[in-house]
């Protein structure tokens, strides 16, 4: 991969490869799973530090058998075992289901696919139906590599019988390697029936050895979650320029312009319409709520119809509830805005609580740190905060006050009532500009 990063620790959709294949091990409902490593060992463990995950070091690296034979000690034989690999993201529970429903307990599978350019992978030689052996390319005669259907290294055996057949393994191939697929000809020679089960599609069995195979992966995954939202009845302006990196929930009616992108567990309410450009992670999307192209939300909430941008942040803890309005170039940071109120230009609110009607004017700022300690802010019902203003918490603003555009506010100001804040003007005369002094 050309990276200090471990490959399995590539981010594919916002989460490592090897996270793709434990959540699928344990869609599947397996009861046991074992992970083999080797280089980047530590950074692996410390990132999937998860009791119910059984670790098995492969200090030498000879082979996909070898690497497996480091699982089985502790491995019940009792158990069917399935044998995935770490850079093969993409497969999903239906097909791994098919597997295991289509395989007597007893018996053997492969799965495999079909490919128009078979170059590099193993090929599946087929005698009366069932898998006879797994030819290596390297191993691979002319008629072997003429050949379509491959093994995708997606493999289940009975766990008794595979603990035997592993202790036989022998290395006298090309690459000097104990090769995983030999089994397939020891489980023939014991005479038991080896299934070649075909999954519907190459790309869910590709594996990653490249960023470019990792950007073709993520393409791939990305069409996947479109094509299922919209299934759901969810508008893409271009299904190929969005990317869902977690969970996307999505009401009825909801339309997703181009280039936005979704980061964690988020939400989308009955027609909402995102527009492009946009970052949305960790946040509730309320109903009909519309936000303009080029904002930022992050673990934030909006409740019905709310509009938000264009060119908003919403920094965690920004909760909206209905009707509210946040303008262009606004940051709303840990803060909760009620009903009806409107925070239109150029302003920070941080902090704070604001109340229901409440209108803020253009380049407003809480200011809510004083260097070590962050300090609240009230604006209650009906206030009109003038443009320009300086809140300096902590602070309360009554119900329906006024406060006139440039005052700089640090102490109460009653309900009800204009509060100004302003220096005297003065005009300086004869006061001459500086200008640049020659060199």
């Amino acid at each position: 991969m050309r990276s200090s990063l471990p490959k399995v620790l590539q981010p594919l959709a916002g989460k490592p490869l090897l996270a793709h294949v434990i959540d699928i091990s344990r869609q599947i409902g397996a009861d046991d799973v074992c992970i083999v490593y080797g280089f980047g060992g530590e950074a692996v463990q410390e990132r999937f530090a998860d009791p119910a995950i059984r670790w098995a070091l492969q200090a030498e690296q000879l082979g996909t058998g070898h690497a497996v034979q480091q699982a089985m000690p502790e491995t019940p034989v009792e158990n069917r075992v399935l044998i995935l690999a770490g850079d093969v993201p993409l497969l999903m529970a239906p097909t791994l289901a098919k597997l295991l429903e289509e395989t007597p307990q007893d018996e053997m599978a492969v799965l495999t696919v079909d490919m128009d350019d078979p170059s590099g992978y193993g090929r599946i030689v087929r005698e009366n139906g069932s898998v006879h052996r797994i030819v290596e390319q390297k191993d691979a005669n002319d008629a072997e590599k003429a050949l379509k259907e491959i093994n995708t290294g997606v493999i289940l055996c009975p766990g008794d019988k595979l603990k035997k057949w592993l202790a036989n393994l022998g290395n006298d191939n090309a690459q000097g390697e104990y090769y995983l697929t030999d089994v397939i000809a020891m489980a023939v020679a014991d005479g038991v029936t080896v299934h070649g089960i075909k999954g519907d599609s190459s790309a869910e069995v590709m594996g990653i050895n490249d960023k470019k195979q990792l950007a073709e992966a993520e393409r791939a995954l990305q069409a996947r979650l479109v094509d299922e939202l919209m299934a759901q009845g969810v508008g893409f302006a271009d299904p190929a320029r969005v990317d869902i990196r977690g969970k996307l929930t999505c009401g009825n009616d909801v339309f997703i312009d181009i280039n936005a992108v979704f980061e964690g567990d988020v939400t989308l309410g009955d027609g909402a319409h995102i527009e492009s450009n946009n970052l949305i992670r960790d946040s509730q999307i309320g109903p009909g709520t519309v936000v303009h192209s080029n904002c930022h939300i992050e673990s934030s909430s909006t409740g019905k119809n709310c509009e938000i941008g264009p060119f908003a942040r919403m920094r965690p803890g920004a909760q909206l509830a209905n009707n509210v309005k946040i303008g262009n170039f606004v940051e709303i940071k840990k803060s909760t805005v009620a009903d009806g109120s409107k925070v239109n230009h150029l302003t920070y609110i941080g902090d704070t609580e604001i109340g229901k009607g409440v209108n803020v004017g253009a380049g407003t700022i809480t200011c809510n740190y004083d260097g070590a300690n962050k300090y609240k802010t009230r604006i209650g019902d009906g206030a009109f905060i003038g443009s320009g203003v300086e809140l300096v918490a902590p602070v309360d603003i009554g119900e329906n006050a006024t406060i006139g555009a440039g005052a700089t506010i640090t102490k109460e100001a009653p309900a009800n009532e204009l509060t100004i804040a302003r220096a005297k003007q003065m005009t300086v005369r004869g006061w001459k500009r500086p200008v640049k002094k020659g060199d």
